[in-house]
């Protein structure tokens, strides 16, 4: 039976011990997995983007930076203002209280008409974001595949938020202390996403293909072996259909785990190739990705309990005029709340992120015994993608999963010094 009374929620007091309790675990799983010092007695190596880049290279970094953060922080104010009023106002109740149909296709109109709301909104901003990138020689895109991509991502990222709204007001409507099985359903989403990602997402975007044989392929494969990391190929994908940038990654885990490297990285020389290779080795012999996702289950799980308690306070039903989450006018509410966790939780993630990139860059660095070359790799990687160089603090904190490349560089440094040899 439907509950849509204002009476306050059965099981508050267990949700927030189980609040408490995911909290804890996962703080003890971040804390105790995480390489807070990557480097041990090291020489401290200062950061100088000065010494490794041009006054050119720092100026078009800088001048490229100051050009794409005005849309993306208009994104984010954007997705702010939004999520904000969802929360805060009776507006998305009003909106969906329109909807006509069984509360199921209420509920999944709802996700769909507030989604491309948002999206007709955010659109000027991604074409402003992309003439920048072509600008800057960054995109190789014309508009009809760059439309075609954000479509596909779009279609994805709102099947998987109606997926999760519409199992938390069904879970609402059939039980009274919804938030257990929303948990465990949290939970259990995650891990499944997470193993699935390489074999149905990526593939939506690129085409992958083994490495093609020879010399590279071979070595790249003997480096894994001496590792002690298994990998049945190293797969290209076709990124250079959208971009210059280079880059490498891993994803996936168990039987689903790949290292990919885009083919505009094959360009680079031969042994830069092998050690952004050997970086992602580093996350796959640590199980990177593996751990990434038990945390973000548990966060997701941890997202529930603070769910069923936000929505279950009086004051929030009064301002958003949504008396139980069994309604389907909470669908406004419900995806406001998780707007406002995946950007408050950017921050936290991206401080974890950088330590485990840099504890990846320190394996490499152990596997191939090359800090010259790293050094030269990390060059040709900031020059090449333009990255920021020096960030302000917002933009540290919002926006960088990976050291600056400065600090990289002197991680690479300190490195060398710390093994008896010259510093590159």
């Amino acid at each position: 039976m439907t509950r849509t009374t204002t009476e306050a929620a059965p099981g508050f007091r267990g949700a927030g011990w189980a609040l408490a309790a995911l909290g804890v675990a996962t703080l003890a799983v971040v804390a105790f997995t995480t390489p807070w010092r990557v480097l041990s007695a090291a020489p401290a190596v200062v950061p100088d983007p000065a010494r490794d880049f041009t006054a050119d290279q720092i100026a078009r970094s800088e001048a490229f930076d100051a050009a794409v953060s005005v849309p993306a922080y208009l994104s984010l104010g954007l997705a702010l203002v939004v999520a904000g009023a969802l929360v805060s106002t009776p507006l998305g109740a009003r909106l969906l209280g329109r909807l006509k149909g069984p509360w199921w296709l209420r509920a999944l109109l709802g996700v769909l008409v507030l989604s491309v709301a948002v999206e007709i909104l955010r659109w000027p901003l991604g074409m402003w974001s992309e003439t920048h990138l072509r600008a800057y020689g960054l995109s190789t895109q014309d508009w009809l595949s760059w439309t075609a991509d954000r479509v596909k991502n779009i279609g994805i990222r709102t099947t998987l938020l109606a997926i999760m709204v519409l199992a938390v007001v069904a879970l609402a409507r059939r039980y009274r202390r919804w938030w257990i099985p929303a948990a465990v359903g949290a939970f259990t989403l995650t891990v499944a996403v997470s193993f699935a990602y390489p074999v149905l997402i990526e593939p939506v975007f690129n085409d992958f293909t083994p490495m093609p044989a020879g010399q590279l392929r071979d070595d790249l494969l003997a480096m894994a072996a001496r590792d002690g990391v298994s990998v049945e190929d190293v797969l290209v994908a076709d990124a250079s259909r959208r971009t210059t940038a280079l880059n490498a990654y891993v994803s996936g885990f168990g039987a689903t785990r790949r290292i990919v490297v885009y083919d505009t990285l094959l360009r680079a020389p031969v042994d830069e190739v092998e050690l952004v290779v050997a970086h992602e080795l580093g996350h796959a012999k640590t199980g990177d990705v593996l751990y990434g996702t038990i945390v973000g289950g548990l966060g997701a799980a941890f997202g529930a309990c603070l769910l069923y308690l936000v929505i279950s306070a009086g004051a929030v039903r009064r301002r958003t005029g949504v008396a139980s989450p069994a309604d389907p006018r909470a669908v406004g509410l419900i995806m406001g709340l998780l707007s406002l966790a995946t950007i408050l939780s950017g921050p936290a993630q991206n401080l974890v992120s950088r330590q485990i990139e840099a504890r990846a860059d320190a394996h490499a660095l152990d596997l191939t015994g090359e800090p010259a070359v790293f050094v030269s790799m990390q060059r040709r990687l900031s020059v090449t993608n333009i990255s920021d160089l020096s960030p302000d603090v917002i933009e540290y904190v919002l926006y960088a999963s990976h050291p600056t490349a400065p600090q990289r560089i002197a991680m690479a440094r300190s490195w060398a010094l710390l093994n008896g040899m010259r510093e590159p």
